[in-house]
């Protein structure tokens, strides 16, 4: 099992964050050169985001949003539209069918699932199924957690709250 493009922009990410010039753009290169995908390290893709084949063929513009848990199929396009200037702000838990394009000032929300060549230029929904050229609202979830398990086949992991520190008995307590 060979490094996905997903790894080479977690290590490029991290680099570029500590202010690292030119191993980022080195990494940039190796995705292209190695899955021909264009996933630049300025673009935010949150934890847990996986890409269908290792990343083949995907292009994601540097200043998209990507959530967290997603799963993102190959040959997917994710950037902006002719004279418009906001990108797509993808949510948690979605799901992205293979040769879909997601144009321009898009939100889609959370547990959403796009279908496969659909392509979205309107806001999606949370829960919602969309598909088609233009993507239109083929069904709503009203429980997209539970339906987001029973395609899945897992629940969606729960972020712990962070732990609070301890606060020391009174003094008067400890007598």
């Amino acid at each position: 099992m060979g490094i996905d493009a997903m790894t080479l922009y977690r290590m490029g990410r991290k680099l570029y964050l500590r202010g690292i010039p030119v191993v980022p753009a080195v990494l940039r290169k190796a995705i292209h050169f190695l899955h021909g995908s264009y996933i630049p390290v300025e673009a935010e893709i949150g934890e847990g985001t996986q890409l269908g084949y290792g990343g083949m063929g995907i292009v994601i513009h540097k200043d998209a949003r990507i959530g967290r848990h997603c799963l993102i199929s190959h040959q997917v396009t994710i950037g902006g539209r002719s004279g418009l200037k906001d990108l797509p702000v993808i949510g948690d838990y979605v799901r992205i069918g293979a040769g879909a394009k997601i144009l321009g000032n898009v939100r889609i929300g959370d547990f959403a699932v796009i279908g496969a060549n659909a392509v979205v230029v309107r806001d999606v929904p949370a829960g919602t199924v969309v598909g088609g050229i233009p993507a239109r609202e083929i069904r709503k979830d009203p429980d997209p957690l539970a339906a987001y398990e029973r395609e899945m086949g897992l629940r969606p992991p729960v972020r712990r709250p962070e732990a609070v520190p301890s606060v020391p008995p009174p003094a008067s307590a400890a007598q």
